[in-house]
């Protein structure tokens, strides 16, 4: 695994998964409820983003100039570490918000770790798990894009994708696509309006079976529980890159 890309996986996939959080979940969107206030992280040599925390809801927006709180990491390692616990933040800007990061968000990003990281009896609960599978979905597409263009191995596969867009879909649930474009890859969290390829989960269960690395993915496309069409060599390089997904997030 490579330091930097774990960090922006950790800040655009897995912090990015609070937008998808508060948006499933009335909890955490009472949380910052009449909330208006922006967390800043810049990672030096990496990535920089800013959480924007307004009436209950969250976006992500890119860079950190403008932020209330402001985190800076000195290297990839430690803004790694704070997601792992192991390293605690000091911010350069918004020590009279500091409360916010000790109480609210950690209070958010806690329910996040219990959607990721769900205990097995957790997940009988079906609004639980659809909420839990939708979020990973969301993460996993982000994932792809962030080693796809940092990964020395993922970009290697995304030089191989045709400019063009991959449909992402879980039937009866969430949908997004990857566009490729001069071999580097965005991530879209809606429905594309036209696509090159895609690939399509049966059901919930079938796409949290392949999350969880219960079943085969190659041998699900062969029972029909995985449904792949268009251009088979952009979902072929997009599925060599979902290899190194599993490696980064296990």
């Amino acid at each position: 695994m490579d330091s930097r890309t774990m960090a922006f996986i950790n800040l655009n996939a897995v912090l990015g998964g609070l937008t998808r959080l508060c948006q499933l979940d009335s909890g955490a969107a009472d949380i910052i409820k009449g909330k208006d206030i922006s967390v800043g992280i810049s990672v030096k040599g990496g990535p920089a983003g800013t959480l924007v925390f307004k009436d209950g809801a969250c976006t992500l927006a890119p860079g950190a100039a403008k932020c209330d709180i402001k985190l800076p990491f000195s290297t990839p390692e430690k803004f790694n570490g704070m997601i792992d616990g192991t390293v605690t933040p000091i911010p350069s800007r918004g020590f009279t918000k500091i409360g916010f990061l000790t109480k609210d968000f950690i209070k958010l990003t806690d329910m996040l770790t219990a959607y990721l990281r769900p205990k097995p009896e957790d997940l009988q609960d079906k609004k639980f798990f659809n909420i839990s599978t939708t979020i990973m979905f969301h993460l996993i597409v982000d994932a792809i894009v962030q080693i796809g263009n940092h990964d020395e191995i993922g970009r290697a596969s995304a030089g191989y994708i045709v400019d063009g867009d991959i449909k992402l879909e879980i039937d009866g649930g969430p949908v997004a696509f990857i566009r490729a474009k001069n071999h580097r890859l965005k991530a879209y969290h809606q429905a594309p309006e036209k696509i090159m390829s895609y690939m399509c989960f049966e059901n919930m269960r079938t796409a949290r079976d392949l999350f969880d690395g219960k079943i085969n993915a190659v041998a699900s496309v062969g029972q029909g529980k995985v449904r792949i069409g268009g251009m088979i060599s952009q979902v072929d390089n997009v599925n060599r890159i979902l290899d190194r997904v599993a490696l980064y997030l296990a």
